[in-house]
Parts: structure tokens; C-alpha cells; sequence
């Protein structure tokens, strides 16, 4: 890639804005020349408007740390600025939906790792790997939009992350019914244990809206494009149980999975060992090498050791075993704010302009 791309990231205090900050600082890519967040923040240096916020486990960017922010309900002022935006604002879904088709129609692409427009049916919502493919529906989009570059384009939540990309290759098996429990680390929830001591020897069985998330966004990722629109697959059927666990980052899933046609487990981990996807066959800056990594040894994976494999960009499996009541039985784990949050969202990026659509 011999262009280099001015991006914003509206949003860019709260805990996903953070690590946009971290992924971008040097990106190969990507130089952010623009940083927006609400009215309170807007007029201050980025050090600043975050205070004592700061939540990475890195230093705040050199480059960045004295930029002004902006209000980023000044669409046409941050638009002027960029290529495009990648947005993590904290707002009533309805004023995300709103704020991120307004930057769209102004002509600056979206890619957002909010979940407000996961179910506009024109709007991709991708896992670089998996199903890439819909981000041809870009195109019908921008019909409805009536623009020339300008859409949005979304990531799945951050916990699908940790069992979707271990189902989806094994598709051609006829993937049936999947059962998930989900353990949630707090910064999902934006926190750290200094601001949520409650959390702290304790677990929670309960996380607003992740269960719903967790079962109806997949068949998204499973379906088709028609007629302007991506379908959601009916299948496979999916139900799980959300738990918000004492970690800092990384989320692990529990996953019991019934196949149309059992493969073996031999199949299994070949198709789980050798799998690449797009990212992969286009070397992308923030791809990992090794997508999804199996560990044979009962006790693995770990959260505190593997989370932050090849950047926190690898999927890490394990304890793969026939079950008494489904075909299978495995663990997954992902990081939630880099392959799950906004690691994702660049990867999509990335994609996205080595693709010609920004």
C-alpha cells in the first residue's frame, strides 16, 4: 500500500478509544490527524479531556496525547479532516445510528466498532477472515445513502470472537446447534478493576444485551446478500449464557456444538490449523499469521498467557473432545478490545482500502 490514509477516531476517551490510539500510533497505514469526542471533551488536548482515564497498559502516544479535540457532533468539520473515521462513541443507539450516517453522507467512510447499526441490512458486518465477502454490499448501501464514498461498515461483538471464527470454517460440516457460555473480562464493560472494585473477587451472570448479541449477530456472519440487503441465516441455532468474570482482558467461551454431519476431530483441527482468510492471503498489517492456534495440552488455553498472541489478533482453541450430548466440546479465547474491539475494526480497515472501498 503506497497511500497513506488521514484518519479520526471519534470517540477516542472512553476504553475502545484508547486502543485505537495504541494500534494507530506508527500504524504502517493510517495517520491519525483528527480526534473527536462529546461536547464536555471538545476544545481540550487529548491529555486533558482523558484526565486520569488513561486505562492502557502502554503510555498515552507521544503524537497524539497534545492533539485538540473536536465535537464530534461537528460531522463536517472532523469529514474535512480525513479519509475516513473509525467511530467508539458512547450514545443512546439511535444518535449513534444518526452521528455515523451523518459522516457517511458527508462523504467520509465509517468503520465503527458500536453496535448500533449491526442490524441495517446493508451494512457489513465483518470478520475479516470469515465473511469478507459481504463487504460487496457496500455498494447498495451507498445507493440508499446516495453517496459516492461514503458508508459504514461495522464489527461483531467482541465476544463472538471467541467462538464464530473456530464454527465458521467448519460450515461444509453443516454447523447445527451451538450451545456458548461466555466469561467476559471488565474491560469489556469499559473498566478497570480501580474503577469497579466490586469486581474484584467476584462474578456477575448477567451483562445487558450480550446474550441477545451473542445468538442473533452470528446469523448475520452466516448469511447471504439479496436484493440490497444481507439476509441473516436461520441457521445455525444458537443460544448461549453471558458472564462478566474478574480479568482484566480477554474473553473465553465454553462452546458444545451439534453438526448435520460429524467430522471427526482429525478434520477439525486440520481445518483449524491450516485456515487463512483474506487478511491472511493479502499480508494486512494487523493480521496475525496463525488466525486460530489449537493447544493440545488440557490446561491451555490461558487467558493471562495467550490473550495477546500475535498482537491479541490470534483466536487461541483448545480441549476439543466428543461430548455425551452434543458432537463436540471446546474452549476459545480472544482478546476483547484488540481481535474483539478495535483491533477488528482496523483489520477491517485495512481490508477495506486494500480492497478499494475507501
Amino acid at each position: 500500500m503506497n497511500k497513506k490514509f488521514n484518519v479520526g477516531i471519534v470517540g477516542c476517551t472512553g476504553m475502545v478509544g484508547q486502543r485505537f490510539m495504541t494500534l494507530l500510533d506508527g500504524h504502517p497505514w493510517f495517520n491519525v490527524t483528527c480526534l473527536a469526542a462529546s461536547p464536555r471533551s471538545a476544545g481540550k488536548t487529548y491529555t486533558e479531556a482523558v484526565g486520569n482515564r488513561w486505562a492502557m497498559d502502554v503510555p498515552m502516544p507521544a503524537s497524539m496525547k497534545d492533539m485538540m479535540v473536536l465535537d464530534a457532533a461537528n460531522v463536517e468539520e472532523v469529514a474535512s479532516q480525513v479519509d475516513f473515521i473509525f467511530c467508539a462513541v458512547d450514545m443512546p443507539k439511535a444518535e449513534i445510528r444518526a452521528l455515523e450516517e451523518a459522516y457517511a453522507k458527508a462523504e467520509c467512510p465509517v468503520v465503527s466498532n458500536n453496535s448500533a447499526h449491526r442490524g441495517t441490512p446493508d451494512v457489513p458486518m465483518i470478520i475479516p477472515e470469515l465473511n469478507w465477502q459481504h463487504e460487496e454490499i457496500i455498494h447498495d448501501q451507498r445507493k440508499r445513502l446516495g453517496t459516492k464514498r461514503g458508508f459504514v461498515a461495522v464489527k461483531s461483538n467482541c465476544s463472538l470472537q471467541s467462538y464464530v471464527p473456530a464454527l465458521y470454517p467448519l460450515d461444509k460440516f453443516g454447523v447445527k446447534d451451538v450451545l456458548v457460555t461466555t466469561y467476559q473480562a471488565i474491560s469489556g464493560a469499559g473498566k478497570t478493576f480501580e474503577r469497579w472494585p466490586e469486581m474484584v473477587d467476584n462474578v456477575i451472570p448477567y451483562i445487558g444485551g450480550e446474550e441477545e448479541k451473542s445468538e442473533q449477530e452470528p446469523l448475520k456472519i452466516w448469511g447471504k446478500m439479496e436484493n440490497g440487503a444481507i439476509v441473516n441465516a436461520t441457521s445455525p441455532a444458537f443460544t448461549a449464557q453471558c458472564l462478566r468474570v474478574p480479568v482484566t482482558n480477554g474473553h473465553f467461551a465454553a462452546v458444545f456444538v451439534r453438526f448435520e454431519n460429524k467430522p471427526s476431530k482429525e478434520e477439525i483441527l486440520e481445518i483449524w490449523n491450516s485456515f487463512k482468510g483474506r487478511p491472511q492471503e493479502l499480508n494486512l498489517p494487523s493480521a496475525p499469521k496463525q488466525f486460530l492456534k489449537y493447544f493440545e495440552e488440557d490446561n491451555m488455553p490461558q487467558t493471562k498467557l495467550h490473550r495477546d498472541l500475535e498482537g491479541g489478533m490470534t483466536v487461541s482453541l483448545g480441549r476439543l473432545r466428543e461430548d455425551s450430548q452434543y458432537d463436540y466440546k471446546f474452549v476459545g479465547l480472544s482478546h476483547n478490545t484488540l481481535r474483539g474491539a478495535a483491533g477488528g475494526a482496523v483489520l477491517l480497515a485495512e481490508l477495506l482500502c486494500a480492497d478499494g472501498y475507501i
